[in-house]
C-alpha cells in the first residue's frame, strides 16, 4: 500500500458476530465473547502501530440487557475480568482509556473498576481507547438534553446559547474527535444506535468477517477502502 495513504485519526467498531462465530464452531456463545475480547486486546497494539490515534469499540449496548439472563451475566463477568486484566495491560502501554455510556445500571464493582482505569490512564499520551458499555446513541442524546435543560433552568445558560458545540461538549465523547471510519463486522449493515450524533460524516465499512476472526489484514482492507472515499463534508471539491 502506498506510503501516502490516509490513516483515519479515529476508528470506531461495532464488534458483531461473536455469538455466530461460536455457534458455527459448536461452542457456547460466551466462548465467542471471550475470543472477541482477546481480539480487542490484540487490535489495541495493531491500531497503535498503524497510526490510528482514537479507537472506540461498542462492547455492550443499552439494548443488550434484553438478551437471555445467563448471557448478560456471562458478559458482565467477562467485563469484570477484562477491566482488571486486559485493559490494565493496555494502560501499561501508555493507552488512555475512557468508558462511555450510562453507568447507573452497572454494578458498583464494575463502576469502581472503570473509575480506577480512567484515573490511572488519564495522563497517558498514547492511543486513546474508548469502550462503550451500557451505551446507546439515543440514550446519550437524551442524557445530554437533560443536562442542558438543568443548566437552562438554573440560569447557567440561556436556550439561545445552545449550539452544536455546546451539545457536543455534553456528550459522553466530549473532547474526542468524531470517527473518520466506522467498521462493522459479520455482514450486518446498520449502526444499531451507536454514536448517532458523532457519525454524521463518518465513512462506513462493512465486512462479512466475524469479529473473532478480525485481524490486521482485515483492518488494512478497511483502511484501503477508506482511502478510496472522497470526504466532502457536504461541500464540493
Amino acid at each position: 500500500m502506498p506510503d501516502e495513504r490516509k490513516i483515519p485519526r479515529h476508528v470506531a467498531v461495532i464488534l458483531d458476530g461473536n455469538g455466530r462465530w461460536a455457534k458455527a464452531k459448536g461452542l457456547p456463545r460466551n466462548a465467542g465473547h471471550v475470543r472477541g475480547a482477546q481480539v480487542v486486546e490484540d487490535m489495541l497494539t495493531i491500531v497503535d502501530k498503524v497510526g490510528i490515534k482514537y479507537f472506540t469499540v461498542y462492547a455492550f449496548s443499552t439494548e443488550n440487557w434484553n438478551r437471555p439472563g445467563d448471557e448478560v451475566t456471562a458478559l458482565m463477568g467477562l467485563l469484570r475480568k477484562y477491566m482488571v486484566g486486559s485493559l490494565r495491560k493496555a494502560a501499561k502501554n501508555n493507552v488512555h482509556i475512557q468508558v462511555i455510556g450510562d453507568r447507573t445500571r452497572l454494578d458498583p464493582d464494575i463502576v469502581k473498576s472503570i473509575e480506577d482505569l480512567e484515573r490511572d490512564t488519564a495522563a497517558n499520551t498514547g492511543l486513546h481507547f474508548q469502550i462503550a458499555i451500557n451505551y446507546g446513541g439515543r440514550d446519550e442524546i437524551r442524557r445530554t438534553v437533560s443536562k442542558l435543560s438543568d443548566k437552562v433552568l438554573s440560569g447557567e445558560i440561556k436556550p439561545e446559547d445552545i449550539t452544536e458545540e455546546t451539545i457536543a461538549g455534553e456528550l459522553d465523547t466530549a473532547g474526542i474527535p468524531d470517527p473518520d471510519l466506522l467498521i462493522r463486522t459479520c455482514g450486518e449493515q446498520r449502526i444499531s444506535n451507536f454514536l448517532l450524533w458523532q457519525l454524521a460524516y463518518t465513512e462506513f465499512y462493512f465486512t462479512d468477517v466475524a469479529w473473532p476472526d478480525f485481524n490486521e489484514a482485515e483492518l488494512e482492507k478497511a483502511i484501503d477502502a477508506y482511502n478510496h472515499r472522497e470526504r466532502r463534508f457536504g461541500g464540493l471539491k
